[in-house]
């Protein structure tokens, strides 16, 4: 893949809000830079279609007086799915030399942490002092801060609710993701501890690299021949990239799966359960705001997760010939017909 098929910006100017007096310097220009593993660049802004919580988070960005082409450039970047090339776009952006950079998941948010120590950070992960990359939520230090997504040992458990409630009796559940997960004890004790406490069997649902389709298929021909009743598709940088094709798998193979975030269930998927992530990109925004405005991110706390949403597809379900009961219907709060 070429460096220009990898990495993509798109760049605006700005003019100061009605609130921007207070919260901003008159006639200065602010440059942000976001970066996710993958995705469309062309649906990360504020316009009609884009996704809710990309609207949000440059709506609070306006509210607090930053507005793209007019006081703001932002310049946007995907790392195409290829966790092994975000080195080198973390290098490219911070070669940009941006105010602020805001990025997703642990892996991206560790290779811009290790390339610079003196450009913020605001970042969307799983629990970062887990993994280093902080000392504490409440004082993290450094140049990074953002919002953390994983619910720990309580989320992994509701998954596993939310899954038997669905397809009840259900005993040996598979865990979908990348090998570098299924090494790493930090990673995996809440989902182990969440399924020993639910006495159900963890089946390794392992991707090994190169994380391709075939290696997809390889993996859901194995669950189906190897007795698993369902699967929980874990939030990853690949599994996030293949969304489509993954739906299309458990469908082919007649696995019910919950997965991290509504847009599977868009897709297909027979449930979702995940953060809000309106929520989660409005305080990331919040947090970029107050930053420019003059703020330490090592002063700025990491924002956990408070709301989770259920989205369930009725069709999906009906397709499985499972019953959808009225506890679940209760907790959902979406329903696709």
């Amino acid at each position: 893949m070429k460096r220009r098929d990898l990495l993509a910006g798109i760049a605006g100017a700005a003019m100061l809000g009605p609130l921007a007096a207070k919260a901003q310097q008159p006639g200065k220009i602010y440059r942000i830079a976001i970066a996710e593993p993958s995705g469309a660049i062309d649906r990360w802004n504020e316009a009609e279609g884009s996704p809710p919580f990309w609207r949000e988070f440059f709506e609070e960005l306006r509210r607090r007086g930053l507005v793209e082409r007019r006081n703001l450039i932002v310049e946007r970047y995907s790392g195409e799915g290829r966790s092994d090339r975000f080195a080198e776009l973390a290098h490219t952006v911070i070669a940009a030399n941006p105010d602020v950079i805001f990025c997703g998941t642990l892996r991206l948010a560790a290779a811009f942490k290790a390339a610079t120590a003196t450009i913020p950070i605001v970042a969307e992960v799983a629990d970062p002092v887990a993994f280093g990359l902080v000392s504490s939520l409440a004082h993290p230090g450094g140049n990074l801060t953002g919002v953390v997504e994983d619910g720990g040992l309580e989320f992994y458990a509701k998954h596993l609710e939310l899954l038997r409630e669905m397809v009840p009796g259900a005993s040996r559940i598979a865990y979908l993701k990348p090998r570098a997960v299924w090494d790493s004890p930090i990673l995996l004790a809440p989902v182990k501890e969440a399924a020993k406490q639910a006495e159900v069997t963890l089946i390794p649902a392992v991707l090994e690299a190169p994380i391709r389709e075939a290696e997809y298929r390889r993996v859901f021909a194995l669950l189906a021949q190897g007795g698993a009743e369902a699967v929980i598709v874990g939030s990853s940088v690949e599994n996030s990239a293949s969304g489509r094709l993954i739906v299309e798998l458990a469908a082919q193979t007649r696995l019910p799966a919950i997965y991290p975030g509504r847009r599977y269930a868009v897709q297909g998927g027979l449930m979702a359960y995940g953060s809000d992530l309106i929520e989660l990109y409005r305080r990331a925004a919040a947090d970029i705001a107050a930053i420019l405005n003059g703020a330490n991110p090592g002063d700025i706390p990491f924002y956990r997760a408070s709301r989770f949403e259920l989205v369930i597809n009725l069709e999906t379900a009906r397709a499985l010939g499972l019953t959808v009961t009225q506890l679940l219907l209760a907790q959902a709060d979406e329903v696709i017909e």
